[in-house]
């Protein structure tokens, strides 16, 4: 008996010191080889499925709001973007594209997402704001787009267009992106000319844009309109540089040309030129020979009677402050000048004669000339 209970004790001791062992095997396993326990979970978490639904919700609110705009010159096909339905007012519809979707155009036309096609009348546009209104008769079960601000809007937001780009054959395309930026400083060109004629200030993208989204909607995440697009950077290694007019810009404009209240820019008077395309030229490189910068604007003429021809400028004179603000080029002259208004007085800084002169410059209307 006794034996018997001695067998006993050692066999309950044996299963105890079995299972201290093993877990002090298991310990020492994961405290020195703990990738065996950490690639385990990992292939647990591959199993897990990430649903999302996109934004389709958000499209569909704007979607049959985008038109195709096709410019027209002679009866011919000249031009072609996008636009949008921005105001329903009694029986007519007010869409905004772009200036340089209809520039030079004589006749237009927009269609619809059901395919029809409406001839409509160009109300008026702003080159330099590049911000343009059609009419047109309004249409049954066409809504105008929801109005989203800008302000809060945060860089990394989501956002997305919607477009015909390159071809009628990929109308309504919809792609999607971020705000990659706020307060981007773009040059344009709203002339034949190989230099840049203006400066915009708009909202950086990476949803693709293409020829053809001109004009069209950039949306916030739910469906309101915040940007027109207007220009894309194409390059050799730059890929997803879209851009857009801010939407409270646009609306400014097209109240403007909705209700016939434009008013002129404020007009200079002189002939410009960027001084490093000047200094290429027959005609304008002896103004520049005691001149050793890249920067600045030429003055090329001056126009009789006009506020640059009172304020004592001169053919030669070369531009390099407006408001003590720095002038590269044309394009940077023109955005600091179009701040002003009629009537406005602004303090030009010029290089004459190797010397620096500060005048102030009253301007007035191209009329009053």
């Amino acid at each position: 008996m006794k034996q018997n209970a001695n067998s006993k004790v050692r066999g309950i001791v044996y299963t105890i010191f079995i299972l201290l062992l093993g877990v002090f095997l298991t310990y020492g396993i994961i405290y020195k080889f703990p990738a065996i326990f950490q690639e385990t979970i990992t292939r647990v978490e591959k199993d897990v499925t990430v649903t999302d639904e996109g934004i389709a919700d958000a499209v569909e609110k704007v979607y049959d709001s985008v038109v195709i705009v096709s410019t027209y010159k002679d009866d011919k096909l000249y031009a072609s973007g996008s636009g949008f339905v921005y105001k329903n007012e009694k029986d007519k519809f007010y869409i905004i594209t772009n200036h340089h979707v209809i520039a030079d155009g004589n006749k237009f036309k927009v269609t619809y997402t059901d395919g029809e096609e409406v001839e409509v009348r160009l109300l008026g546009g702003d080159r330099y704001a590049d911000i343009a209104v059609l009419e047109a008769p309004t249409k049954d079960n066409i809504e105008a787009v929801s109005i989203g601000k800008t302000e809060n809007l945060r860089v990394g937001d989501t956002t997305f267009t919607i477009g015909a780009p390159l071809d009628y054959v990929y109308s309504w395309t919809v792609t999607r992106g971020i705000i990659s930026g706020k307060e981007r400083l773009v040059e344009v060109s709203v002339s034949n000319s190989s230099d840049s004629d203006y400066i915009m200030n708009v909202l950086q993208t990476d949803a693709a844009v293409n020829s053809g989204n001109s004009g069209g909607p950039l949306c916030n995440a739910n469906g309101e309109v915040i940007g027109v697009i207007s220009a894309k950077i194409s390059s050799t290694g730059v890929e997803g540089m879209g851009f857009a007019i801010p939407m409270e810009t646009v609306i400014e404009k097209a109240e403007q040309i909705i209700y016939g209240e434009i008013t002129d820019y404020p007009f200079f008077g002189a002939g410009l030129a960027n001084v490093d395309t000047a200094r290429r030229s027959f005609e304008y490189y002896r103004y520049l020979l005691d001149y050793d910068k890249t920067t600045g604007v030429l003055i090329t003429y001056v126009t009789e009677k006009s506020p640059a021809e009172k304020a004592g400028l001169q053919a030669g004179d070369i531009v390099i402050k407006l408001n003590g603000k720095e002038i590269s080029n044309m394009a940077y002259f023109r955005y600091e000048l179009y701040k002003h208004k009629v009537g406005d007085t602004v303090k030009i800084t010029v290089i004459r004669n190797g010397n620096e002169k500060q005048v102030s410059v009253k301007l007035s209307a191209k009329t009053d000339v």
